[in-house]
């Protein structure tokens, strides 16, 4: 018996029109789909007039039910997955029902679509030839700061995503570890109310002091412009010369060995 297909499908994260048409026929032709919430995922599919039968998979139960779906795609069922909005994984659940198709020699097909960190990159107005997704910043304070300590020497742009409860106190604490970076802040993006916020982490403070900051918040920092002092002391270069000379395979006919030594000699105190 042929095994079925498990497809990750990219959903929209807040447009119903932001869904490709592969996304579109592969939901329809799926013998079922699941979906972390069944709710939220049966309004698209309602926009799109698309029947198939829905079963939730959530990450309360992914490893459980997990187990059920995989015995449905070994009897030959192909299974479309989707999250709440945006790619299955992505800070949402899927990784455990991945590997467990995998485990079972089944095979797993993407679907590519809506990510909400890369749309935020996209508008930030920072680099964006290499940069690091961190997901959710943690909810406890210290444990936040912690992380942004961790990062500090970070040179590539850094992606977090945010509650609006708590963006106040995180822009406080990206101000104080990495000082007044460049900021883009974005949220309810590809929604009625979209709005990005960019500059410094204090002109931004600023513009939000007085609104009442609602809607999924995607967070994009500037990496660090300073590089660790990697220059190194004369004393240490004379260190390193006398080293050297114990080597007896070093030929003293070298002049720009004698020269570098001379010049240590010259400018040492």
């Amino acid at each position: 018996m042929q095994k079925g297909i498990l497809y990750i499908v990219s959903t929209p994260i807040g447009n119903l029109e932001d869904i490709t048409l592969r996304a579109i026929r592969i939901l329809r032709e799926v013998g079922l789909i699941a979906a972390e919430d069944t709710r939220r995922t049966k309004i698209l599919l309602d926009a799109y007039g698309i029947d198939t039968p829905l079963t939730s998979l959530h990450d309360r139960n992914e490893l459980k039910k997990g187990i059920h779906l995989i015995a449905r795609l070994n009897e030959g069922t192909d299974i479309a997955y989707v999250s709440d909005a945006g790619t299955p994984g992505i800070s949402d659940p899927g990784y455990i029902f991945v590997k467990q198709a995998i485990f079972e020699s089944i095979r797993v097909v993407p679907v590519p679509g809506p990510v909400a960190a890369v749309a935020a990159l996209n508008v930030s107005g920072l680099p964006m030839d290499s940069f690091v997704f961190f997901a959710f910043l943690p909810s406890r304070r210290g444990k936040r700061r912690q992380l942004l300590e961790s990062v500090k020497e970070e040179s590539k742009t850094m992606v977090f995503y945010e509650s609006p409860n708590r963006l106040v106190a995180t822009l406080q604490d990206i101000s104080e570890v990495l000082g007044d970076r460049q900021i883009a802040v974005s949220r309810e993006l590809t929604k009625i109310y979209e709005e990005t916020l960019r500059g410094t982490v204090s002109e931004v403070s600023e513009s939000l002091r007085e609104k009442k900051i609602r809607g999924e918040i995607t967070l994009v920092i500037s990496g660090t412009t300073t590089s660790p002092d990697k220059s190194v002391s004369p004393d240490e270069i004379r260190a390193r010369f006398q080293e050297a000379r114990k080597n007896p395979g070093l030929s003293p006919r070298k002049e720009i060995y004698r020269q570098v030594l001379d010049f240590i000699n010259e400018n040492s105190g």
